[in-house]
């Protein structure tokens, strides 16, 4: 098959393969721009030391997270996170309408392609449609970048538009990007068999998922508990903890979103097997049934919408740090005579956290949204079957809701767990060094008077104090609420598209 029939192809289809694309693209250039605008935060170039800039600050910029080197690393990986919900999504999208993708595999294996050309097919259309997002995410970046350079009247910035990472940091996302794409369909088509009479999937599971993934989420949190310890054991090695504290970072961040992902899988295995067990109404019965047969459906459902979930819940736990520690160095400043003020810039740079949980929580409700009208749709057969029988669609609507909802509680509450001990892991309590003070025991005159201050000063050492920081339950409320209204939303919109997939007509389907 030559090279243009083989982009033809991938390019035509229905107007569902036509979403799928465009919804494709639309994820990898939110991807491509989380992406970018952390290497831009990683190109801002630190200057070098001199008398009047000890610290080696990046003056012209407004915002302390571009200013101090410290903090760029911390920046650029919360930017970073949000391309989980985003990638997440991706895969989502890349189920839309795979029935009817199934049926014209088919249809081409029938008319005399091989089985490789048909992978083949699969994986240049995923590409296709990375592809076109990245280089349309590229463009927007680079028009953002121009229309947002606005200097103030210091000269200041408040964004990094004045840095552009190298040329080979941006062919790396944008051609990265559908590189992974397309090896993730490979991956995902590795036990699929295209034939003239369909699809098969040799997937069948014989027994439920055992709950490994808690291996994961341990291993997850000890990475994240053993980041203070290595920092004290290593102090005086910089080269070490160069690499180390950011690989326990990554190692455990994605161990515990791994491990919370895949443990979906088994929530909803034995959700279906105690509502098999204790269930006496149709709507519970059937959706025991569905979530014994296919136990995955919600780790690909929930993916999404979990992996904000723990980025939420890790930051509330900061959050919570930030605020036990500004309290201890009010007091202290107190003891020492001073004022009661304290640096607020964290718990300022919190509220920016916040927004891009707000963010990665709402692209995770698109996701939902796909996954559960994708699942509707390809089974509107069977549905159709059930309604032509008399079954009732009252009784199927309220099925799907348990469907989604009797996993989606235990994860939405597993995820918050686990956010909650990564962030506490890494920061188990706020601490005050000793601190001593000078207080002069005399009159302000004599104490004014560098002759005679000496004779009355003594000197009053403060001891270190330690706060355990509360547990963010409000916070945490308000994260697993806004969770759990996102599922009630799409189970609603899925509703929508229920009625339509039961009509008699689609059991003419093929």
């Amino acid at each position: 098959m030559r090279p243009a029939t083989l982009v033809r192809l991938a390019l035509a289809g229905t107007r569902t393969d036509t979403a799928r694309v465009v919804l494709t693209a639309l994820s990898a250039l939110l991807a491509t721009l989380a992406g970018l605008a952390a290497l831009t935060v990683l190109a801002i170039p630190t200057p070098a030391a001199t008398d009047d800039n000890a610290n080696r600050w990046s003056e012209q910029y407004r915002n302390a997270l571009f200013v101090e080197p410290g903090l760029r690393g911390g920046t650029a990986f919360a930017l970073l996170l949000l391309t989980v919900p985003v990638l997440a999504l991706a895969g989502q999208c890349a189920r839309l309408g795979a029935p009817t993708r199934d049926r014209r595999l088919a249809a081409l294996r029938l008319a005399g392609a091989t089985p490789g050309q048909v992978t083949r097919l699969a994986v240049l259309e995923t590409g296709l449609a990375s592809l076109l997002g990245t280089v349309v995410g590229l463009g927007v970046y680079l028009a953002g970048r121009e229309l947002l350079h606005r200097p103030d009247e210091q000269g200041r910035l408040a964004l990094p538009t004045d840095v552009l990472p190298s040329p080979g940091a941006l062919a790396a996302v944008v051609l990265g990007l559908p590189v992974v794409a397309a090896l993730a369909t490979v991956l995902m088509l590795r036990r699929v068999t295209t034939s003239p009479l369909g699809v098969t999937r040799k997937a069948a599971r014989e027994r439920g998922p055992r709950p490994w993934a808690g291996l994961l989420i341990g291993l997850g949190l000890a990475s994240f508990a053993a980041v203070r310890p290595v920092m004290y054991r290593f102090d005086d090695n910089g080269e070490v903890l160069r690499w180390l504290v950011p690989l326990l970072f990554l190692t455990g961040g994605l161990a515990a979103m791994i491990g919370v992902v895949i443990g979906t899988g088994w929530i909803s295995y034995t959700c279906g097997r105690l509502l098999r067990q204790h269930a006496r109404r149709p709507p519970a019965l059937l959706a025991a049934g569905r979530l014994m047969s296919d136990p995955w459906a919600g780790s690909r459902t929930f993916a999404a919408l979990l992996a904000a979930l723990i980025f939420g819940a890790g930051a509330a736990a900061l959050r919570a740090y930030f605020v036990a520690q500004d309290a201890l160095d009010r007091e202290q400043n107190l003891r020492d005579g001073g004022d009661a003020g304290a640096d607020s810039f964290y718990l300022s740079t919190m509220d920016l956290v916040d927004s891009a949980v707000a963010l990665a929580v709402l692209i995770a409700a698109g996701g939902l949204i796909v996954a559960l009208v994708e699942g509707i749709v390809s089974r509107r057969r069977a549905y159709a079957a059930l309604v032509a029988t008399g079954v009732p669609r009252s009784t199927l609507s309220r099925s799907v809701a348990w469907q989604a909802l009797a996993p989606a509680v235990p994860a939405i509450v597993l995820a918050l767990g686990v956010g909650t001990l990564l962030g506490r892991g890494l920061f188990p309590k706020a601490t005050t060094g000793t601190s001593s003070s000078e207080i002069c025991d005399a009159t302000a005159a004599l104490c004014d008077d560098p002759a005679t201050r000496q004779q009355y000063v003594r000197f009053v050492e403060t001891a270190g104090a330690e706060r355990v920081p509360d547990v963010p339950l409000e916070q945490l409320a308000w994260l697993g609420g806004g969770a759990l209204a996102a599922v009630l939303m799409t189970v609603g919109v899925g509703l929508l598209f229920l009625r339509v997939s039961t009509a008699a007509d689609e059991l003419r389907t093929a």
